[in-house]
């Protein structure tokens, strides 16, 4: 039987810090709803750690869903991780199921708004308001320019490359990201260093 599960290298990397930072940052129960799950290893991972947790996993490429619903699979975890949706999120309303977006008390997006046009960090903020309850927090990892100046020579680098391939890619300004999340109700509450010149940021409505 084909295994439908991806790998991918970067996630299997950062795992461990971004858990530790969401262990700080979500509550200990209700619903999360991750956006652009890709391959799925972090929303099973965070589905395992976190297990008093419903960890709403999402991707609009039909091939990343088959990939979560395989690791989802490979870890005994059907019975406690809701059926991964196929979701854009410019693509208004979301199709959360009831229960989640009843108990829903966060959004996590990781390495999203770099690999997307910015009409997609637009989407995303305005549909993360409009679902949160006030207090819900938006968990937003990835690498962001500061002040108008890359952190790092590895994020210029990665910057030119991902313009290269697509002119409406790139590394965005934390600032311009900030402006756009208070123009939808969201505060920014907390920025955290993580390695690999990465940031992750609380949103708090």
């Amino acid at each position: 039987m084909q295994d439908s599960r991806l790998y991918f290298p970067a996630t299997e990397r950062n795992s461990e810090p971004i858990a530790s930072t969401l262990d700080a940052w979500l509550p200990a129960e209700g619903a999360v709803l991750e956006l652009a799950s890709g391959s799925g290893e972090h929303a099973v991972c965070f589905q395992t750690r976190f297990p008093g947790l419903r960890w709403q996993a999402s991707d609009p490429d039909p091939l990343h869903l088959e990939s979560i619903r395989a690791w989802r699979a490979h870890a005994d975890l059907q019975a406690s991780m809701p059926e991964p949706l196929r979701l854009d999120v410019r693509q208004w309303p979301w199709p959360l199921p009831a229960d989640v977006a009843l108990d829903l008390q966060a959004v996590v997006v990781i390495n999203l708004l770099h690999i997307a046009p910015w009409d997609c960090a637009m989407a995303l903020l305005a549909g993360a308001s409009r679902l949160l309850p006030v207090g819900g927090s938006l968990i937003v990892y990835g690498p962001f320019r500061r002040h108008g100046a890359h952190t790092s020579d590895s994020n210029a680098a990665f910057d030119r490359s991902l313009r290269e391939r697509n002119p409406l890619w790139g590394v965005r300004d934390l600032e311009a990201v900030e402006h756009l999340a208070g123009d939808s109700g969201f505060a920014l509450e907390e920025v955290r260093s993580l390695p690999a010149n990465n940031l992750c940021l609380l949103l708090r409505l």
